[in-house]
């Protein structure tokens, strides 16, 4: 009987052409990933055939970069793969603590602490600071993870419309209790970066703590890649809650929430999905530590992925699509209908080239959209290609800018529910 009803489900969310599918990444053998893999990889093998791909979190090409490689066996071949228990018991490690005390001097923050990944970082922060009687303000495009946080804590969830501070400042109006501002730095779906100077202006003018999930922002903005706060030159006391992930531009896994002592504390106090679970393995973080090292001092990696966004934009405009105001590695291109996006995206695979294909709930109705991320590790043919690809897959009456208008009219004004 259940499985009767799971199945009815799964079918209408086919017939909606919104069913979710994964793809089994085979590993790249031999001379062809070792030819990547200082540069950065951007190819992909699935079921046997190598694709170009735009749609990975590798900003800064590090994943599989050699001394990253290198400082993971070598911790493995030390302390072993698990970290046998979590922090609170025996799992916090000598690569552990050494990688939280980096971070906090890389973030300029007293303190920073290690989550296993950054959907746990931020359930467990938003819940140990907020709970009933309190007020959580949300944007209406935050990543489902800090939705879930707002939901999840049991706080007066408020959301605000994107990037838009006068109406976050009059909902703060009727905030009770603890009032706790959530935003992306960079969203998700969107690419675009949080206005963070105005929002903490707001915050301060309401007493609101202002809490940033920099997770694609972090390694990619700033001159040192500090992030969001770096690239707009803000103060621990403008973004008191600062959250990066290191599954991104870090190439590793994991994530971190950097802030006060006393913010740190009272995490480790209260933060559930820290204190109950496994930590990450040590050699993890000793990769890390590694990452932290290289994009910090190889701002090339920075400079290329600018180029290479910088010429998809141009190229994007002389194709006439319909794109979001972004200077980072998301790339959305806006077509609207859902079987369009996955119609173009197969036609691309069919040139070997691979894009997501997002489409609602992840994404408000009337948005679905190509989302293509860039990487330094991507050259200017390659861009090229894409580009080329993209001119023979998108019909002409999917450019128009009428369509574009109402597009990012419904982005702005609508809510995903992913």
């Amino acid at each position: 009987m259940l499985d009767d009803e799971l199945q009815a489900v799964l079918d209408q969310r086919k017939h909606a052409h919104r069913y979710r599918q994964r793809l089994t990444v085979e590993p790249l053998l031999g001379d062809d990933f070792l030819s990547q893999a200082a540069a950065g990889q951007t190819q992909i093998m699935v079921d046997g055939k190598v694709y170009l791909g735009f749609c990975s979190n590798d900003y800064l090409g590090l994943a599989s970069h050699p001394d990253l490689v290198a400082a993971l066996q070598d911790c493995a071949s030390k302390v072993g793969v698990g970290s046998t228990a979590s922090h609170l018991v025996c799992g916090h490690s000598h690569y552990h603590h050494k990688l939280e005390l980096e971070l906090a001097a890389h973030t300029g923050r007293e303190r920073v602490l290690l989550f296993s990944t950054c959907y746990m970082a931020n359930l467990g922060v938003v819940a140990a600071l907020a709970g009933r009687g309190d007020s959580v303000f949300e944007d209406r495009l935050n990543h489902a993870s800090l939705i879930d946080a707002g939901l999840l804590s049991r706080a007066q969830l408020k959301r605000f419309r994107h990037n838009d501070c006068d109406h976050l400042d009059n909902l703060l109006v009727g905030g009770t209790g603890r009032k706790l501002v959530v935003v992306d730095g960079v969203f998700s779906m969107d690419g675009d970066i949080a206005p963070l100077p105005e929002l903490a202006l707001v915050c301060k003018a309401h007493d609101a703590i202002l809490m940033v999930d920099d997770a694609h922002g972090f390694g990619v903005l700033g001159k040192r890649g500090g992030g969001c706060a770096e690239h707009f030159n803000l103060s621990p006391i403008q973004v008191p809650i600062l959250v990066g992930a290191l599954g991104k531009a870090f190439g590793t896994f994991g994530a971190f929430v950097a802030g006060s002592n006393a913010l740190i504390e009272t995490l480790i106090q209260f933060a559930r999905p820290y204190i109950y679970t496994t930590a990450m393995p040590p050699a993890i973080a000793a990769a890390t530590s590694t990452s932290l090292a290289l994009l910090s001092k190889e701002s090339w990696r920075r400079d290329n992925l600018q180029q290479r966004i910088a010429q998809f934009r141009a190229g994007a405009k002389r194709l006439g699509l319909s794109m979001v105001d972004s200077t980072t590695p998301i790339q959305p291109v806006l077509l609207g209908d859902d079987a369009l996006v996955l119609k173009v995206a197969a036609q691309l695979k069919q040139n070997y080239i691979l894009v997501g294909a997002i489409r609602p709930p992840t994404v408000p109705e009337g948005t679905s959209r190509l989302r293509i991320t860039f990487s330094a590790a991507h050259s200017l043919q390659d861009v090229e290609q894409l580009l080329a690809a993209l001119d023979e897959a998108i019909p002409l009456s999917a450019r128009t800018r009428s369509s574009s208008a109402s597009m990012v009219d419904a982005r702005c004004n609508a809510t995903s529910h992913d």
